[in-house]
């Protein structure tokens, strides 16, 4: 072997404590979740609105004990959510003004629901759903259903809300771009939510009317948002379940990050509502992330496996390839047309009844 070969070779003992320290790093991530969920909790950000504050002020201001704020804010500053300035003051990095409750797009909602006590807790039986195929809350309460106790907390409910709207205005506006709504004259969001994205599609919209459907505690907001944004002569809200029937004689059916919930007995059952609503005509549009055909250390490769095991904590449901939805939609009597990418991390999976 030649000195070039040589020194190219990778040696097994040369590479042995950085890989350790990454697996280690791996090992202690619920820490670094843990921390964010508390900064979250405590308002840190907004303190930090302003400027860079001593630990003291920030203790005082939280009602926390000062030298363990400190530890833990120095914990995040390590990871570049905070920063440590040289008078010991703490400052907002970059990485940390998402964490501000006051800013579009905030994302504290959202670090409160993941990082969070129901999440953390369910993520603790992960050896019980990989062995039974059953998600967390099974265990406890066999007979439960999704969101079936989240429904006896009115405040996580709120905060469930909440987190889901967090990237509504980006995927109203990239569904938009990516897809053309301009061939339907009136599309119910099933399972809509709030009525966000429907708002955001019908604003770019100005021909096309909507209904957002779904359970009456989230209709009720809806209606609320849809009179904000000027909409109340262009869009309805429903309330029903989607188990039983949605709205008759639309053109098309949406449903965003609706069938992730639900393993494929259900969302079978979902979308043969749809099909039972529609006209011969009609089609139904998926909004939803698509399971890589390959999995390799790519960002989309991340967040599709993350978001799928969570699925399988925490819903019963899971991220589905373009595949599986292809025969999802067979059984449920449609015929995948086609699978528009978009901008905003999520594809418009179409149908067409057959």
């Amino acid at each position: 072997m030649s000195t070039a070969d040589e020194s190219s070779r990778i040696h097994p003992e040369t590479l042995a404590v950085p890989l350790s320290v990454a697996l280690s790093q791996m090992a202690i991530g619920h820490y670094v979740s843990r921390a964010l969920y508390l900064a979250a909790k405590l308002g840190v950000a907004d303190l930090l609105r302003d400027g860079p504050r001593a630990d003291r002020d920030l203790a005082a201001a939280t009602g926390t004990h000062a030298p363990s704020l400190t530890r833990v804010m120095r914990l995040l500053a390590s990871i570049g959510v905070f920063e440590e300035q040289g008078d010991g003051t703490f400052a907002l990095a970059p990485l940390g003004e998402p964490l501000r409750s006051d800013v579009p797009g905030s994302l504290r909602s959202l670090v409160l629901l993941l990082a969070g006590i129901g999440v953390q807790d369910a993520w603790k039986d992960l050896e019980y759903c990989v062995r039974t195929g059953e998600p967390a809350f099974r265990r406890t309460a066999p007979g439960a259903a999704p969101y079936s106790l989240l429904d006896l907390d009115p405040e996580a409910t709120a905060l469930f809300d909440r987190a889901m709207a967090t990237f509504v205005p980006l995927t109203a506006a990239a569904v938009a771009t990516a897809f053309d709504f301009s061939g339907f004259g009136t599309v119910v969001d099933v399972g809509g939510g709030t009525g966000g994205l429907l708002i955001g599609i019908l604003k770019a919209y100005p021909g096309l009317t909507g209904i957002v459907f779904d359970q009456p505690h989230a209709a009720e907001r809806a209606k609320q948002q849809v009179a904000e944004a000027g909409l109340a002569d262009r869009c309805q809200v429903v309330s029903g379940s989607f188990f039983d029937a949605v709205p008759c004689g639309a053109d098309a059916y949406l449903l965003k990050e609706v069938l992730i919930d639900w393993d494929d007995e259900r969302a079978t059952a979902i979308l043969k509502n749809c099909r039972a609503a529609m006209p011969a005509h009609g089609q139904v549009l998926i909004v939803e992330g698509v399971y890589p055909a390959r999995i390799d250390q790519s960002a989309d490769s991340r967040r599709a496996t993350a978001n799928d095991v969570l699925m399988l904590v925490c819903m019963g449901g899971r991220q589905r390839s373009e595949v599986e939805f292809r025969d999802l939609f067979a059984t449920s009597g449609f015929r995948l047309t086609r699978v528009v990418p978009t901008a905003a991390q999520v594809c418009v999976i179409q149908g067409e009844r057959v």
